[in-house]
């Protein structure tokens, strides 16, 4: 195996639930988020870089959802019953892609605290996913996308979307 700039018992192993790296010390049976103290951090990146890779066929976004009183759950962690209309929540949509585009703010932050997705917790990341997973009019814009690249407002069932890849 490459040399990944851990100490002596630790290596690299993947979260299935937070698809996401963490460190593991077999002898100890110590496990963290964090790289253990005297790693290499430079060799560290380089066989992150060599050794990470996507699924298959899957890509990686976040999102900011804005429900309206027809998403077809028109309720959300902040707001048990929403009585926006579509119209309304596109124009506040609209807001938040101006801030997010003049880079005031970013989507990942803006979502903690605006958006009516659960993911709002993880910055509007929904994880990696594959074509047939998500709504087909999300799924079109989000892999038509460029990494970092964000969307339009995007219309589905749920509400209104800015999608980040």
């Amino acid at each position: 195996m490459a040399d990944a700039g851990l100490p002596a018992g630790w290596e690299v192993r993947h979260s299935n639930s937070k698809n996401l790296p963490y460190f593991f010390n077999a002898s100890s049976k110590e496990s963290r988020w964090e790289p253990p103290e005297e790693t290499d951090v430079e060799k560290l990146k380089v066989y992150m870089a060599q050794n990470t890779r996507k699924p298959e066929g899957k890509i990686r976004a976040a999102h900011l959802l804005v429900k309206h009183k027809d998403s077809r759950r028109p309720s959300s962690w902040k707001e048990q019953n929403i009585t926006r209309s579509k119209e309304e929540a596109i124009d506040i949509l609209k807001g938040h892609e101006t801030r997010i585009r003049s880079g005031e703010v970013s989507l990942g932050d803006l979502a903690q605290t605006e958006s009516d997705c659960s993911s709002a917790k993880k910055q509007g990341d929904l994880g990696s996913f594959g074509k047939g997973e998500m709504q087909k009019e999300f799924e079109e814009v989000a892999f038509g996308l460029e990494p970092g690249q964000v969307s339009n407002v995007v219309e589905t069932a749920s509400g209104v979307h800015l999608i980040q890849r």
